[in-house]
């Protein structure tokens, strides 16, 4: 579920519902009451990031933990306290003390070596927090944080922002930036902190199960015979054993609800009492369940693209298939409309017909000896998630058509598989495997796939390869946490009705559960976590929510609360189509 283009675009839990279209109505919208208090500036505990590389570690592996300072609480349980440690936030006349407050917070940090967060003026640094939470003394692990700081006066601070990319398993310390992307400077009002996730990115120790898991070629996805079946078995059997046994004690703690907790240490280690946080895609899962366990200790949240709290893993794996297939075919009757540009049919059928043509000619002969069936469904399943991508992929495949250079299809692969190793993928399965039970029988993973890709032949059988290592997972499956907003302040939910990665029912359920949350919908907008993206309708809305609480006014039944008309569909991009060696071009 991530909103960055990385290491695994379609790691993600998904599924479709169609909203109804729903008029804007700007006039609605009924503004919260601004806020009386302010959060004070947030001092830290938390030190430079180590440069160690990745590693498992063992049981009796322990750091110790900085000793809270006064007045801040590393509690897990909820508290309704308000955005500082006594309730009350600075007034404008304690300015100049808030600021050194800021100074205070950025002592314990280090440069960034991420460029981006350099240019921005990050800094970077960890906390500490216990491997197992029910057992706070026992084996520490360390998160790896980003901050950009506010900039704005101290009368007009905000709090502490959290960010989340989604995944599981995405990287999440240069979303720290993302504030500067927020209209109207509304993002200046907050201190933006990135982080990696237990396990992810540069948080130590960082899980890695099998670093060539991805080299291609691999197996088709479609098993066309027992062979092929059991050769995906095999790999996703071996992928779960190398897990346990590089993953360590570490396997059993990743579940959503244990980086809840880490998220509230995190809380206490910067000293305020109240987050702010802005999720994508799983990020907006992770919420649902830090808000469910600390609902006095959340103040304000933009979730976009909801993960349903109703279904795990394998009922939403179910449901990527037909999603993914609709969006395919969105891309491919746009690939069609513009076939001047790009030569790759003149129908929808045309281009869907061309599209399996290729791939079943890749499994046969392979390009550059690394693209074959399954790869070649990897690079093009972008196109379900995000329209800009639409001309780039189109381009790609003409440029193949036309001159069979494999490098750049094969350039494409890598950079978008597993670019830094399978850290992203070791920590997507580590998480979904154990948030919530699959099934154990391959006999009933094999009847729905089989059954679904009838109707779904694009992605299906991929979603199921993706999530097979859970048939033999080595760490057990809790239950799922029971997500609940009852006593959770108004957050505010973003869903494209047409997103094939996290289905719009989600958004509706979250909606539901919380009850003071509003919602906007984008109908007809097939996009996946693209906030803060160029919808001056949505990015508008979210800057006034951010800046005073303003929400729309809450609807009546199971929908949005207001709605924004999707991004139009992107232009072709003109590119010269090389010619393969002694075929013309009509020919080809």
């Amino acid at each position: 579920m991530h909103r960055a283009k990385d290491a695994a675009a379609w790691v993600t839990t998904v599924g479709i519902v169609a909203g109804a279209l729903l008029p804007a109505s700007p006039a609605s919208a009924s503004p919260l009451p601004a806020p009386t208090d302010r959060p004070a500036t947030p001092s830290s505990r938390l030190t430079t990031v180590p440069a160690s590389p990745s590693a498992t570690i063992p049981a009796s592996t322990s750091v110790t933990v900085p000793a809270p300072k006064p007045g801040s609480s590393s509690s897990s349980g909820p508290t309704s306290s308000g955005p500082t440690a006594s309730g009350r936030a600075a007034p404008a006349a304690e300015g100049a003390a808030a600021a050194s407050a800021v100074e205070a917070a950025t002592e314990g940090w280090g440069p960034c070596s991420d460029a981006e967060l350099d240019k921005a003026g990050a800094r970077c640094g960890t906390v500490t927090v216990p491997l197992d939470h029910r057992r706070p003394g026992g084996t520490k692990i360390t998160l790896a944080l980003s901050l950009v700081p506010h900039t704005v006066r101290e009368d007009r601070y905000q709090g502490v922002m959290l960010v989340n990319p989604g995944g599981p398993g995405g990287s999440g310390r240069s979303f720290a930036v993302l504030g500067s992307a927020v209209p109207d400077e509304a993002g200046a009002a907050y201190d933006w902190i990135g982080f990696d996730p237990r396990g992810v990115g540069s948080s130590r120790p960082a899980l890695s199960c099998d670093d060539d898991y991805f080299d291609g070629p691999r197996p088709d996805y479609v098993p066309s015979d027992p062979a092929s079946e059991d050769a995906w078995l095999s790999r996703a059997k071996a992928y779960a054993a190398a897990c346990g046994a590089n993953g360590g004690a570490l396997l059993g703690s990743m579940r959503t609800e244990d980086v809840a907790r880490d998220l509230d240490l995190v809380r206490a280690a910067l000293d305020v009492s109240r987050i702010n946080f802005y999720g994508f895609s799983y990020g907006t899962y992770l919420a649902q369940v830090y808000a469910t366990l600390f609902p006095g200790r959340v103040r304000r949240m933009v979730l976009d693209s909801n993960v349903d709290p109703r279904y795990g893993i394998y009922r939403s794996g179910l449901d990527q298939g037909p999603a993914f297939q609709r969006n395919l075919g969105l891309w491919w009757t746009w690939v069609a409309k513009n076939n001047a540009t790009f030569r790759l049919g003149a129908t929808r059928a045309a281009v869907e017909r061309a599209w399996f043509a290729e791939k079943d000619r890749l499994r046969e002969d392979p390009a550059g000896d690394v693209v074959g069936a399954s790869e070649w469904t990897d690079i093009f399943l972008a196109a379900g998630y995000d329209r800009s991508s639409w001309p780039e992929l189109a381009q790609l495949w003409s440029r193949w058509a036309g001159s069979g250079d494999p490098d750049p299809v094969v350039s494409r692969y890598r950079d978008s598989a597993a670019p830094d190793g399978d850290n992203a993928y070791a920590a997507y399965t580590a998480v979904q495997c154990t948030d919530s039970p699959s099934p154990r029988t391959w006999t009933r993973w094999k009847s729905d796939s089989t059954a679904l890709n009838r109707r779904a032949p694009s992605a299906t059988w991929a979603t199921t390869w993706l999530n097979a290592p859970c048939l033999f997972w080595p760490a057990p499956a809790g239950p799922a946490v029971n997500v609940t907003g009852r006593d959770v302040p108004p957050v505010l939910l973003v869903g494209e009705t047409l997103d094939a990665a996290t289905p719009f029912a989600g958004s509706l359920e979250v909606r539901r559960r919380f009850p003071k949350a509003r919602l906007v919908s984008v109908p007809g907008g097939t996009n996946h976590a693209f906030s803060l993206s160029g919808n001056t309708c949505l990015d508008d809305r979210i800057a006034a929510y951010l800046t005073d609480g303003t929400l729309p006014a809450r609807r009546a039944g199971n929908v949005a609360d207001a709605t924004c008309a999707p991004l139009p569909a992107p232009e072709p991009v003109p590119t010269a189509r090389p010619t393969r060696a002694g075929i013309a071009p009509a020919a080809q």
